[in-house]
């Protein structure tokens, strides 16, 4: 009919590609439904339910993978999550430019993270920064798969750029519960509402305070607990690991260096004695030097989770920026720095490019520098299954990727689509 506008496709078959499956690209349709967002078995789409597709891709060769996600990310598109607005209408307005501009990069969920602050800050932006949720629409963006709070329970020497007037130590649990504030921390992982309480992880110093008796109760909460911005030594790190933690910020980076009389946190990903930790890397060139990253991945390469740490300045032209405690950041192309020091003041790289100076520099396959930032955060998370893979039942998030030679770094990854939930919502070939 005149006028009549054609329906977005609701079965899509995606066929000349590579998928990513475990450690191997492998060459394998895939289907995905739009109406309920999620990958289809594609042997049973298709003699079991006898559908038929309503949109099929050539992808001509390229890679299909799982949607990339980020679990440090403190702001983006000029955006940051720990300074609140005027009203939380304003702040939410502020987030949803966040999700629209990361889903751009390829990634399409992740952590907001929020740094040390007072605890007024965290009552005020906490509430918007929990699960999406089933309200979370494609055309949305990126989701927040909950909040992670970076501090203030950490140690005052290794701060970094933490304001040391709003760090603490939490002798009892109600002092956490005061800090961040009761509706943001699950009563329970067995709650109802867990699954939509704000905090999803915390970094924290286990040696500050009493913190080491905490971690077991903010596990039980659905917690996940990071080891960050710490001095604790290697014993410490692993009554840590022992009471619960599962997770290191930021390796390497706020925290006591490798010795070979004490290997610190950085140990753990040598101990045998129990599960070693998931640990995050900046893989931006600037915070990490190429070879510490390797060693790293060597020692223990199914716990690297990949993390721009990324700021509101990611975009923004050269320059001397306002930052969230009063102080000032001087962004020097990818390099952020504290004014009037060489303190590193977080990432602008996006996280593909982490993915590309990772492969370069550790040797790794094409499939396990994408697993960095899909499989492997998704198990951190606790969402094996349903983040983070290309299995059936598993949300269709999506990202589609070209390869092309760079004059310096190689074979270098391109995001050419994003999808979320089953529906297109980037395509950088329609946009040129």
């Amino acid at each position: 009919m005149p006028g009549k506008t054609a329906s977005p496709p609701k079965i899509t078959k995606f066929t000349n590609c590579r998928l990513v499956k475990g450690t191997e690209l492998v060459e394998q349709d895939l289907w995905i439904d739009a109406v309920s967002g999620k990958i289809l078995k594609d042997q049973e789409a298709f003699y079991e339910l006898h559908l038929s597709p309503d949109e099929v891709i050539d992808l001509g060769g390229r890679i299909l993978a799982p949607g990339l996600i980020d679990v440090q990310l403190n702001g983006a598109q000029g955006f940051d999550f720990s300074v609140p607005q005027e009203t939380k209408e304003e702040y939410d307005d502020g987030l949803r430019l966040v999700n629209k501009g990361l889903a751009r990069t390829g990634v399409t969920s992740y952590l907001p993270t929020v740094v040390s602050s007072t605890p007024e800050v965290y009552w005020k932006v906490l509430p918007s920064l929990g699960p999406s949720g089933a309200s979370h629409r494609a055309e949305d963006g990126a989701e927040s798969l909950g909040a992670h709070v970076e501090g203030p329970f950490i140690s005052g020497g290794r701060n970094g750029i933490h304001k040391p007037e709003v760090l603490r130590a939490a002798n009892t649990l109600r002092d956490v519960i005061d800090c961040y504030g009761d509706e943001n921390l699950a009563e329970d992982s067995r709650s109802s509402s867990s699954s939509s309480t704000p905090i999803k992880m915390i970094t924290a110093a286990p040696e500050v305070g009493n913190m080491m008796a905490h971690i077991p109760e903010l596990v039980s909460r659905g917690i996940v607990f990071s080891i960050g911005h710490s001095d604790a030594t290697y014993e410490q790190g692993l009554v840590a690991t022992g009471a619960g933690a599962t997770m290191v910020t930021h390796l390497f980076n706020a925290m006591r260096p490798f010795y070979h009389r004490n290997p610190g946190i950085f140990g753990l990903l040598g101990q045998s004695e129990r599960p070693r930790p998931f640990y995050g890397v900046i893989a931006d060139g600037i915070h990490l030097h190429p070879t510490s990253i390797k060693i790293a991945y060597t020692a223990h390469p199914t716990g690297l989770v990949l993390v721009t740490d990324a700021m509101k300045l990611c975009g923004l032209p050269d320059g001397v920026y306002e930052w969230t405690n009063g102080e000032r950041i001087v962004k020097t192309g990818a390099r952020l720095t504290l004014e009037g020091s060489d303190k590193i003041a977080g990432s602008s790289a996006t996280l593909i490019e982490c993915v590309n100076n990772f492969r370069r520099w550790t040797g790794a396959s094409t499939a396990e520098a994408i697993a960095a930032v899909t499989a492997t955060p998704a198990r951190m998370l606790g969402l094996h299954g349903i983040k983070g893979c290309l299995a059936a039942g598993a949300d269709a998030d999506l990202v589609v990727l070209g390869e092309m030679d760079d004059a310096f770094a190689g074979k270098t990854l391109t995001v050419d689509q994003v999808w979320k939930f089953g529906v297109k919502i980037h395509d950088t070939e329609r946009r040129k």
